[in-house]
């Protein structure tokens, strides 16, 4: 089957850079009424505060000089971390998403993006918005300018330029009362400028939809490295096929079992959880077995403090063959930046395991251990081998283009395979979420 968005039946849509000292509720730069099917008494002139409950997915909402910055993760969390790859990681906005209800038929999104350019490597494409209708996609676009990022990965440095923001505009949507989702750029640090429609709208509370809340936290993969849009990363994929609200804390080069991570999700509301880990940690060679089962345990712990009861499923690593009985570190072949196609390598040892340095093979039998013996006393504890989500035949067929991270084909595979495993088989690894029942 071809993926959703080849199918895309969408309105106009288009996107301009405006001066970021502009003001947040500046006039539009082209007339709302270019769309035919608005109604003539209309404009794109209503601007609606974008506030805390038009924004889903979200953990924090922080204030700039341009509007709202979305975080994924809470500021008393955001104060204990010192790494600028979570940092960075953690302001993308992987699962947020505008929501609201409206007529209109225009509408509008100032943004002021931050893109990444690395040194030597092609440039990376614009991020991308996916609008939907009533819970279809019909519209993408980008928004190009905003600040720039450029990364020098040989020489450990990067350098901040400041830029434009831009706005982003879908017309000609169907004039009924619907709901509207714009779905913010997964892998682009974006700040939310202004919201403007040519008729009045009203936020969607998360559980109003009759939707369970279902909390995950990964690495870049559940991030949505390489996805298509941020609708097509797989964990977005399988919520919508599970019917559930996704809070995605998939964190590029962040599962690391951090307590504070841990105390986020012990705090936040949900029906559904799960942690998918293992691959950062033998990216980074954080630690080693002796330390990998108590700083599991402790994870699960924190979390259950605020979620005695709540399904929680354990996810080991999916299949990548340089770490399958390879330690880490991981670092980028030589010669691939320049050469316009990232590959990684694994820098370890195989013999180190005796050791007691960590594999993949190492951490889905520990983490297959920990749920049997902690099963016991939480009988709502589940594990899942991630090779069911993607192993060898899957390798085989869809190999991971850098050596590490899969494509937009498999981030659909897994979706699915996600989706039926945990929410649609006879005897899912998630029972039917009672929003009514969720912790608070």
């Amino acid at each position: 089957m071809p993926p959703e968005h080849d199918r895309i039946t969408a309105p106009k849509t288009t996107a301009n850079t405006t001066s970021p000292t502009a003001s947040p509720t500046a006039s539009p730069t082209t007339s709302p009424t270019a769309s035919t099917t608005t109604p003539t008494t209309a404009s794109a002139s209503l601007t609606t505060p974008i506030t805390a409950d038009l924004i889903h997915g979200a953990l924090d909402l922080e204030h700039t000089p341009h509007g709202v910055l979305p975080h994924r993760l809470p500021a008393r969390t955001r104060a204990q971390n010192t790494d600028p790859q979570l940092a960075m990681s953690e302001a993308q906005p992987s699962g947020l998403r505008l929501v609201f209800r409206t007529r209109a038929t225009s509408v509008e999104l100032d943004s002021l993006p931050t893109k990444r350019v690395y040194v030597g490597a092609p440039p990376r494409p614009d991020g991308m918005y996916d609008l939907l209708v009533d819970g279809h996609l019909t519209g993408q676009g980008s928004v190009p300018g905003g600040n720039t990022i450029t990364i020098d990965m040989t020489a450990g440095t990067a350098e901040t330029r400041p830029g434009p923001f831009g706005t982003l505009r879908f017309t000609g949507l169907p004039e009924h009362l619907k709901t509207i989702e714009i779905w913010l750029p997964h892998n682009e640090t974006t700040e939310l400028v202004a919201l403007r429609t040519d008729a009045p709208l009203e936020p969607v509370p998360s559980g109003d939809r009759g939707r369970g809340v279902w909390l995950h936290h990964g690495s870049s993969i559940s991030h949505g490295s390489d996805a298509a849009s941020p609708t097509r990363i797989w964990p977005a994929l399988a919520a919508a096929l599970g019917g559930v609200e996704l809070i995605n804390l998939g964190l590029g080069g962040g599962a690391l079992l951090d307590p504070f991570t841990a105390r986020a999700m012990r705090d936040t509301p949900a029906d559904l959880i799960s942690v998918k880990i293992g691959i950062n940690l033998v990216n980074t060679d954080l630690m080693r077995l002796r330390a990998f089962g108590p700083a599991v345990h402790g994870f699960l712990d924190t979390i259950r403090e605020g979620h005695p009861d709540t399904p929680l499923l354990l996810v080991s690593p999916i299949l990548c063959p340089m770490h399958e009985d390879t330690p880490g570190p991981t670092a980028l072949e030589l010669g691939t930046v320049s050469a316009g196609q990232l590959r990684f390598q694994a820098m370890g040892d195989p013999a180190e395991r005796a050791v007691g340095k960590l594999t993949l093979n190492v951490i889905r039998e520990e983490l297959s251990r920990i749920v049997r013996q902690r099963s016991a006393d939480d009988p709502n504890l589940r594990h899942l081998d991630g090779r069911a989500l993607y192993g060898e035949s899957d390798f085989a067929e869809l190999p991971l283009p850098d050596g590490l991270h899969p494509d937009a084909a498999t981030h659909r595979r897994m979706g699915e395979r996600f989706a039926e495993l945990a929410f649609t088989a006879p005897d899912p690894l998630f029972p039917p979420p009672e929003p009514t029942l969720r912790n608070s």
